[in-house]
Parts: C-alpha cells; sequence; structure tokens
C-alpha cells in the first residue's frame, strides 16, 4: 500500500470576481494544480459580477465570496473585509495563503502574518494607475508597510521587478518574476468567418480590434482619437474599430466616439463570454494601455497568430520586439498609434509575417507549463 500524501492546503484570495488579468491568472493556475497535492479555496470580493468564481466551480473548485472585500478604500467595510479574512484563515488553516492584486494583498497579508506562509502576486503596481498623486502615494505606502509580513512576492514584468527594488518596497532577494503563459496550442477560437457572422460584421471590411476593460489605465480614449485621426486622413481604408468590454469608462467613451462621429466606425460590443475565441474576426489587435502588468488579450492575440500594435509599457516591451513579431509605441500618443494601424491596414503581407512571428514567440517563449512551475516551486 503506498503511503497517504498529505495534502496542501492553498487558499486563494482575490478582490474582485469580475474577470480581468489577475483573475485570468488565477484560474489558469488553480484549475491546473494536482489535486492529489492540493486542497485549494479560491475566495474573491463580491462585485456583482459572478463570473470567475462561477467559472471556477464548474471546474469543481472549491469557492466563496467575499463580502466585504471591495476595491475602493473604505476604512471601516476595510476592517469588516480585514476581520472576514482573518476568519477564513482561521477556519480553513492554510499551508500556503497565495494573494492577488493590491487590496487582497495588503488585507491578507496582515490577516495571514505569523499563520501561515503568504505569498503575494501583483500583476501590476496600482500606484502607476492614472491616479490623484494622493492616491498613489497612499497604495505605495501600503505596499511598503505591508512587504515585510510576505513571504515571497511574485511579479509578471521586469518593470515592475525593477521598480520594488527601487522603491524599496522589497529588496531583490524577495522578489520572484514568473511571467504568465498560455498554452497556445490548445487555445480555442472561432473561424474568422464564424467570429464575425456571431459579432454581425461584415465578412469583407478590414477590423482593427481589442478586448479590455473600460477603465482609465487601457487608454480606450486614445484608441479612439488614433481612429478619428486614421479615418479624417484616409478616404480608402474606412476601418472598423470593435471593442469588446465594458466598465466605468463607458459613458466617457461613447461620449468621444460621438464627438467624432464615429458611431458607425467604432462599436462597442460590451462584454462576451470567452472573449477571447472571437480574436480571429480581427485583422489587427490594439492594445492602447497607458499601464500594464503582464495582459493575457495581447498572449491571445499572439495565439491567434494576429498582428499587434500595443504601447511600451509593463511587460509588452519583454513580449513584442518591435517590428519583428509585432510593433510598440509610446502610450497616449493618437497621432503614432494611427500611423501604426495604417501601416499594417496597407500591408497585408507584413500583417501575415507579424501573426506568424507572434505565434512562435507565445509558443516557444511562454508556455503556461512554465507559469505554473515556477509558481509550485514557491509552495515548497
Amino acid at each position: 500500500m503506498e503511503p497517504k500524501i498529505n495534502k496542501k492546503r492553498v487558499l486563494f484570495v482575490i478582490t474582485q470576481e469580475e474577470f480581468g488579468g489577475a483573475q485570468r491568472f488565477l484560474y489558469e493556475l488553480a484549475t491546473r494544480l494536482d489535486p492529489e497535492k492540493y486542497e485549494t479555496l479560491v475566495a474573491a470580493g463580491e462585485s456583482g459580477k459572478g463570473d470567475f468564481l462561477r467559472s471556477l466551480a464548474e471546474k469543481n473548485l472549491n469557492t466563496k465570496t467575499l463580502r466585504f472585500l471591495k476595491r475602493e478604500i473604505n476604512p471601516f467595510i476595510d476592517l469588516l473585509a480585514l476581520i472576514e479574512l482573518a476568519v477564513l484563515i482561521r477556519r480553513f488553516k492554510p499551508d500556503i495563503l497565495h494573494l492577488n492584486s493590491s487590496k487582497a494583498g495588503v488585507l491578507g497579508s496582515i490577516a495571514g502574518f505569523k499563520k501561515t506562509k503568504v505569498i503575494y502576486r501583483i500583476g501590476g503596481w496600482s500606484f502607476n494607475d492614472p491616479w490623484p498623486w494622493w492616491k498613489k502615494k497612499l497604495f505605495a505606502a501600503a505596499e511598503k508597510m505591508t512587504a515585510g509580513l510576505k513571504d515571497t512576492i511574485t511579479v509578471n514584468n521586469k518593470n515592475d521587478h525593477e521598480q520594488a527594488i527601487k522603491l524599496k518596497i522589497r529588496r531583490r532577494e524577495g522578489l520572484k518574476l514568473i511571467h504568465n503563459g498560455i498554452d497556445a496550442l490548445k487555445t480555442e477560437f472561432l473561424s474568422r468567418d464564424e467570429a464575425r457572422l456571431k459579432l454581425k460584421v461584415s465578412q469583407a471590411d478590414l477590423i482593427v480590434g481589442t478586448i479590455a476593460n473600460f477603465y482609465p489605465t487601457k487608454g480606450l480614449e486614445h484608441l479612439i482619437e488614433a481612429f478619428h485621426i486614421l479615418n479624417s486622413k484616409s478616404q480608402v481604408l474606412s476601418p472598423k474599430l470593435l471593442i469588446i468590454g465594458d466598465g466605468q469608462e463607458r459613458k466617457n467613451l461613447e461620449s468621444r466616439i460621438s464627438s467624432y462621429g464615429l458611431e458607425k466606425d467604432i462599436i462597442l460590443l460590451g462584454q462576451i463570454p470567452e472573449a477571447h475565441k472571437y480574436m480571429k474576426a480581427f485583422d489587427i489587435f490594439v492594445l492602447p494601455s497607458v499601464k500594464e502588468g503582464f495582459p493575457w488579450a495581447v498572449l491571445d492575440a499572439m495565439a491567434a497568430k494576429l498582428p499587434i500594435v500595443a504601447t511600451n509599457v509593463g511587460a509588452l516591451p519583454e513580449i513584442i520586439e518591435s517590428g519583428k513579431n509585432g510593433i510598440l509605441v509610446e502610450p497616449k500618443n493618437p497621432q503614432r498609434l494611427a500611423e501604426s494601424l495604417k501601416y499594417l491596414l496597407v500591408n497585408e503581407r507584413t500583417r501575415q509575417e507579424l501573426g506568424i512571428q507572434a505565434h512562435q514567440t507565445v509558443l516557444f517563449k511562454f508556455p503556461v507549463e512554465k507559469m505554473v512551475r515556477e509558481t509550485e516551486e514557491l509552495f515548497d
């Protein structure tokens, strides 16, 4: 008889249950952990959109909604969230507490200090968001003050790694760089024709597309301005822009689209489940972010063999070698964004070549197995 293996108990905590980059990482990781080795529980703050926890439950993973864990700062609610986390840790008795996103990282590390091994994964420092200076300082100070309560801090790009050292959030030996990864060969996409049919767009149109939550960090207002520049200078191309996503910036984006008279050229499609499956509807994928960690949408676009235009932020210069497997432009520069999009729109051969090179990059440089293995090594 083989000896019984004692499973390690892993408690994952994340601030919101709305699907975004941090949730995607956690989904890819948690669903690939060996259930013979780990007993897991994934807890997420209640945000009104339960796609993330529901998706995990469909994979037979244990989940819990946290009533008081919210993204916004509220001292009274945050205190209740701290108590809620402390109670959960006492009841579940995890060997490893894996914290994801800023608020969960701060409160979770306080609740779990000296009770369990604490691993904090940040997909992009919140103090780099386009916030007021005082809010940036507050979040940076919170990261510094609670860094000592964490056994390991993991980041997904070199810029965040070096920033943590420069700002003295954590010494180099307490930091771990783990890139995101996907299974490029098993990622499912609809065919170009089927995707366009379902999205109700013409098979003949040239289409630029993106998938992003409507947050200020995504820079979608700069993309709309770039499209205005593109359309005003070209009477021949007449491309369409499809944006899959939703969020707090929707009214602002709709107003910008209307002010430029681009209602027929820019289509806000809203949230679509498993949005990555529609990637092949696009001729070009664009990501105009002003701040990023390691964007999953870019990995999906590369797996779909799409040419990519993205901004030079976060991990993007680690993923894209401009001119070889995509094009990088500086953030907040609609003119350069428009020029790069126009260049690809009129050069089909270049689009094809960049798409092939992008697929090779994601296939060999960013496999999901590497991401999971490097994360599991921290559990020992």
